[in-house]
């Protein structure tokens, strides 16, 4: 039986390798795509391409963009400082990068009509998410949406479902998930100013929300820290 095949947007993170896979598990041949757009942390390019080989994904392809080149984020302006403390604020951060998901998802949506794929997978997730925009339910059916409207395949009726099944879950739920489908989390970067060897610095809310998902999750964190031993 010919196998369904799904773009998977791959960061390199916990979130996007849960996502990976989740599909996997669920019978698709995975295409996995990441980005090289500027971001500070670019050893999670590494990690993705590792990820997508040691999960079984048919192919892994890398686009470079230039969102650095606009700026507007502290992932990609090194001027801006990464917060490292917790603040209780109703403002969207300043690691929010302009339009990310946005452009992401369009570049996704394009391989996938070249595969003739109907299902592409992003790993948002609107309980543990920092306040950005483009990781609700919401913008997700919107691309939808768009994605149906917008191309070839869609106006032909071969519509695509923009599938994201981390959305309404917890980071320890995201955890246990993935470990029961055998993700190795050693081999993951979530860390906003992760190092050049992917080693993270523990302290950003990135790291923040990653170790208390392994803590309530009751499992060993497996990140490699900055001055760990």
């Amino acid at each position: 039986m010919k196998m369904k095949k799904a773009v998977i947007l791959l960061s390199g993170g916990l979130d996007s390798a849960t996502v990976l896979a989740l599909a996997k598990h669920q019978g698709y041949a995975c295409y996995t795509m990441s980005f090289d757009y500027g971001q500070r942390h670019r050893s999670e390019l590494k990690a993705s391409a590792e990820l997508s080989k040691q999960l079984g994904a048919i192919e892994h392809k890398v686009i470079c963009l230039n969102l650095d080149g606009i700026g507007g984020s502290a992932l990609t302006d090194t001027s801006l400082a990464i917060p490292e403390q917790t603040t209780v604020t109703e403002q969207i951060p300043v690691t929010y990068v302009p339009a990310r998901n946005t452009v992401f998802l369009a570049l996704a949506l394009g391989w996938a009509e070249v595969l003739q794929a109907r299902d592409i997978f992003i790993g948002v997730n609107s309980v543990d998410y920092s306040g950005y925009p483009d990781c609700r339910m919401e913008f997700i059916r919107a691309f939808e949406q768009l994605a149906n409207l917008a191309t070839r395949a869609g106006v032909e009726g071969k519509g695509f479902r923009i599938q994201a099944p981390l959305q309404s879950l917890s980071k320890a739920q995201i955890v246990q998930q993935g470990s029961a489908l055998g993700v190795d989390y050693s081999m993951t970067i979530s860390c906003y100013q992760a190092d050049e060897l992917g080693r993270a610095c523990g302290k950003c809310e990135s790291c923040r929300l990653r170790a208390a998902g392994f803590h309530q999750a009751g499992l060993n964190d497996p990140t490699n820290y900055q001055g760990k031993s």
